[in-house]
């Protein structure tokens, strides 16, 4: 579908009305330049306006600039669901539930670093577990893996491998309160308990970036979100809930195409299998999700208790003194109870984020208090070639109920890009290029050549210009780990 055959809205924001399919109970939304909304593949459009016939949706199915196809929902989808008649769908959140991005500060310039960089990421490959299937850094017995999926972060601040701040600077504070670990199957809770602590595989990443001052776009704020020196070292983890996520997603997908068939619901799409959210399945389905959310937050916290351990070792100091402290941690794969005002009144919605990320415009609750001012930070994570962006919410994302991009989006399939590409080849480019590369495998790493993505710096400044989020610096990759 082109843009001619769309409503134009304004330069970013493109809608498919109601009259588009029958069945429709809002129009969609794709927020995006031409240049992007052109290059979406067509099964974006079918999936989004699939997303707009679905039960007690409310305003727009919306779609973000770096849409593209996936299961159920695009990646890139949002939808907003009122919280009594609404439902929620396993494929409006994903399978890796909260996967996310947590970026890191340091006190560390790249002229420091670039002398021990091949050290440190060799430690970093050599410490932290990556890869399909890969076991994690902790094994769990299962009443010790219930407790942690329940408390989250708190549960690392009991243990020792979390400060207060991470906590204050995480999303929910790094745990969502309606976790029940009884509501998991077994099948959920085996796959979980041996990957706490890991990277995974896929797009999933560990990455040492550097600050440039001539990819600062506002001082002012970067200064704020602590980036206050030339070519400072950042470091950005992605990952999320690996297995145990998956086999909640698969384990309430089966169940909520069980109910449709006794309830007699005719599923347009059956990767959009859903159950009313106040329904006892909705329920459950929504407490095992915030249980994998939890999860992911607790292996992003014991990658950056790693990080922070090899750090000390490689440069001799506490990381105290290394300044290794967390920024943001964001998660793009979620289903969450937020207050947004809806034709004048405000309303509880059961909010679906897939492949999108929460941008809190500034004085909003739910965000840090060092944040307030500046808005929510959001992390547009890129390809291990292009780059990443740090951003803030703002007020103008009110209509896409303050969500905006969260990565760059797959332009190629990952079979394709093996065809096309090889792992070796790709680690002799990078290294040409600046970027020191370890990988688990090279087919995966050829999966994630750049060509496979969309322009970065495109998706970026199209959250911008659509009012969801500000950009403040770009942050290059100089070493990546890569399960």
């Amino acid at each position: 579908m082109t843009s001619d055959k769309m409503k134009k809205i304004t330069d970013t924001v493109w809608e498919i009305p109601r009259s588009f399919k029958n069945g429709m109970r809002v129009p969609a939304r794709i927020y995006a330049t031409e240049k992007l909304l052109n290059a979406m593949e067509e099964g974006v459009f079918e999936q989004i306006t699939n997303v707009a016939t679905l039960p007690g949706i409310v305003e727009f199915a919306i779609c973000m600039p770096d849409g593209h196809y996936g299961y159920g929902f695009p990646i890139g989808g949002v939808a907003a669901f009122d919280s009594v008649e609404g439902i929620i769908s396993p494929g409006g959140i994903g399978f890796d539930i909260n996967c996310g991005m947590r970026l890191v500060n340091t006190s560390l310039s790249y002229e420091e670093v670039k002398p021990m960089l091949e050290k440190l990421v060799d430690k970093l490959f050599y410490r932290i577990p990556a890869g399909v299937g890969g076991k994690g850094m902790l094994s769990l017995s299962k009443t010790e893996f219930c407790t942690m999926v329940e408390d989250g972060m708190n549960w690392c601040l009991k243990k020792g491998y979390a400060y207060e701040d991470d906590l204050r600077h995480t999303e929910e504070n790094g745990c969502m309160k309606g976790a029940d670990a009884s509501v998991l199957s077994k099948e959920a809770i085996e796959r979980g308990l041996s990957q706490v602590g890991s990277l995974g595989s896929g797009n999933h990443y560990l990455e040492i970036q550097v600050a440039k001052p001539e990819n600062i776009f506002d001082r002012e704020l970067a200064e704020k979100l602590g980036i206050t020196m030339p070519n400072q070292i950042l470091i950005m983890i992605h990952t999320g809930s690996r297995g145990f996520g998956h086999q909640v997603a698969s384990d309430y997908l089966k169940s909520f195409l069980s109910y449709a068939q006794k309830e007699g619901i005719n599923l347009r799409d059956r990767e959009l299998a859903y159950a009313p959210f106040q329904s006892k399945e909705g329920q459950r389905y929504f407490s095992a999700m915030q249980c994998a959310v939890n999860m992911a937050f607790v292996n992003r916290q014991l990658v950056l208790h790693r990080i922070r351990e090899v750090f000390s070792e490689v440069f001799g100091k506490d990381p105290s003194d290394l300044g290794l402290n967390l920024i943001y941690d964001i998660t793009h794969n979620t289903a969450k109870l937020e207050r947004h005002t809806i034709d004048g009144r405000e309303k509880e919605l059961v909010i679906h984020r897939k492949g999108a990320t929460r941008a809190f415009a500034p004085g909003m609750g739910g965000i840090p208090y060092k944040y307030r001012k500046t808005g929510q930070p959001v992390i547009i994570g890129g390809s291990m070639e292009t780059g990443s962006y740090l951003l803030v919410g703002m007020e103008s994302g009110r209509e896409a109920f303050y969500t905006t991009a969260h990565g760059s989006g797959r332009r190629i399939g990952r079979r394709k890009a093996k065809k096309a590409f090889k792992g070796k080849d790709i680690l002799s480019y990078l290294k040409n290029k600046g970027v020191y590369v370890r990988a688990v495998s090279m087919s995966g790493l050829a999966e994630e050549v750049g060509e496979a993505y969309k322009n970065i710096d495109q998706v970026a400044e199209a959250t911008e210009l659509a009012g969801l989020s500000r950009r403040v610096v770009k942050l290059i990759p100089i070493g990546n780990i890569k399960g």
